[in-house]
């Protein structure tokens, strides 16, 4: 049987207002420190495998990917041009809002992984999105989530305000599972030498089926 959906009010924003007005002015920084950013490549390195198309999903600034690890393509997908422009590390990038349109204007299994950054606690509609996940990327395809405890608290979905570090984990974790397609899912803190006193750097991964049953099934 499959698990109840969220209640809507979980996604609910003390500024629900268009996300593209918030997202108009560039801000060309990290969200993040020096350690998390370590973390976030490493990371990268371990759990993608070399020259692979990735989708930087809510991308901005920078991606974060290690310079010694080969790619072949990275794709930004995210709401401000000037931004993803900046971005060495995008070899291409597309404007979209997806809590507007949850769809991924992407061809089926097109990705060898998808990474969101330090930005899930803004989806107002994660399940979708995940779901939309699991159709682009390739059997065996890696999704990757990273979260400090740093937001923007106006634009947090409540459910995300409403709960601690390690409830974010269980939650993404929890995205995933509603939105199917995905395998052992995992998830814990990705820099525990480096934090505290640094920022956190939470993690939450899974791989796309190749074709059987989920884990547990």
């Amino acid at each position: 049987m499959d698990p109840p959906r969220f209640p809507p009010e979980f996604f609910q924003r003390e500024d629900d207002s268009n996300d593209a007005e918030f997202y108009t002015m560039p801000r060309l920084v990290v969200h993040i420190d020096d350690g998390a950013i370590l973390a976030v490549g490493r990371l990268f390195q371990q759990l993608i495998p070399e020259n692979a198309e990735v989708l930087d999903l809510m991308s901005s600034w920078r991606t974060h990917w290690p310079d010694a690890h080969p790619r072949q393509r990275i794709v930004g997908l995210g709401m401000n041009v000037t931004e993803m422009a900046d971005n060495p590390q995008l070899n291409e990038y597309l404007l979209k809002d997806i809590n507007t349109d949850s769809s991924l204007p992407f061809d089926d299994e097109s990705f060898d992984a998808v990474v969101i950054t330090v930005s899930v606690q803004y989806l107002t509609r994660p399940v979708d999105v995940f779901a939309e996940v699991s159709r682009i990327l390739r059997p065996g395809g890696v999704f990757i989530v990273t979260f400090s405890n740093r937001c923007f608290p106006t634009k947090a979905v409540r459910v995300w305000r409403s709960t601690n570090d390690e409830d974010h984990i269980e939650l993404v974790g929890q995205y995933m599972l509603h939105a199917g397609g995905f395998n052992g899912v995992r998830g814990g803190l990705a820099n525990p030498d480096m934090a505290p006193p640094g920022d956190p750097l939470f993690a939450v991964y899974a791989y796309k089926e190749m074709g059987g049953q989920s884990e547990g099934e």
